[in-house]
């Protein structure tokens, strides 16, 4: 792709392209919150201005887990809820009082909320969170599988 070339006399005052490049990525978060649901939710994201953490998946043997990011949040902060086969956890990162200017922002703040479903082999009864080092770790539980025998034919 072929890029305009500024050949004027003397240096482009004002410049910045780093600025310009975190101006349109922000641009383009905003435009793809508002056209795509939160991943496995069915809806479309509340706010412009909320945003999903980093996660990871883990299937372990008996359980799901599930890390997110969370840097300095502290666990009053955060809410783990689980209802109709979802799991949602959502809080808020404040944005911390500064004495000097602001030149670059690449950390999120603001509202949070990460949303999914729940596979249909999980104890919902027995979900524990922790909040240690600035990850949140949900453990999800799987129920307990029935036993397979066999069955009788009859006739």
């Amino acid at each position: 792709m072929t890029l305009p070339v500024h050949r004027g006399r003397g240096s482009v005052s004002g410049w910045a392209p780093f600025r310009e490049l975190e101006e349109l990525r922000t641009r383009m978060d905003q435009l793809m919150h508002s056209t795509f649901p939160f991943p496995g939710s069915g809806f479309p994201q509340a706010e412009v201005g909320t945003w999903a953490p980093l996660v990871d998946v883990e299937d372990t043997e008996d359980a799901y887990l599930m890390e997110l990011e969370v840097p300095g949040v502290d666990r009053e902060q955060i809410t783990v809820e689980v209802g109709d086969g979802e799991l949602d956890v959502h809080g808020e990162i404040k944005e911390k009082e500064r004495t000097g200017v602001l030149r670059r922002q690449a950390r999120h703040v603001g509202q949070f909320d990460y949303r999914t479903s729940l596979p249909p082999n999980v104890d919902t009864e027995s979900i524990t969170a922790e909040l240690a080092n600035g990850v949140l770790t949900v453990r999800v539980p799987k129920a307990e599988k029935a036993k397979p025998h066999r069955i009788e034919i009859t006739g």
